[in-house]
């Protein structure tokens, strides 16, 4: 990893769609150089896709939240349960695996609190692997580097 990956990738990190001409130009490379080193970092699974960020608020999510779930049983059996219902739910944009008081967190998105709700007792509650269920609403976000 030398001084134009770093670049090339914060770059890419900024804006995945910049084109490899203005791409090469802002990092004083030629177009041909700069496209084997986006290539090699692709290859090598340093860049491992690009995605389109998308606006919540213009799609109709208006709740936010990171919920913390403990499980019944620390066995890997009820983890691969647990995260393969978890797989199935929409609402659900990101799970991890964590240390501490719970074993997962996640992130949460629905249209409102209701909706929210109804995720919380039909699809979190029947999950028999959940013992219990900590949500922390989010209610602003003032640094999100995600995408």
């Amino acid at each position: 990893m030398d001084r134009f990956n770093e670049i090339i990738l914060r770059e890419l990190s900024r804006d995945g769609r910049i084109s490899n001409v203005e791409l090469a130009e802002k990092i004083g490379l030629s177009p041909s150089a700069c496209l084997r080193r986006v290539q090699e970092l692709e290859s090598k699974g340093v860049i491992k896709g690009y995605r389109a960020i998308l606006d919540g608020e213009l799609l109709g999510v208006q709740f936010i939240a990171y919920v913390g779930v403990g499980l019944r049983d620390h066995s890997t059996p009820a983890q691969r349960a647990f995260e393969e219902a978890i797989e199935l739910a929409d609402e659900v944009k990101e799970c991890h695996n964590v240390t501490g008081t719970f074993e997962y967190l996640l992130r949460v998105e629905t249209t409102n609190l209701q909706a929210y709700k109804t995720f919380h007792a039909d699809v979190l509650g029947a999950i028999p692997q959940v013992s219990n269920i900590t949500t922390h609403v989010v209610m602003d976000s003032t640094k999100d580097e995600r995408a």
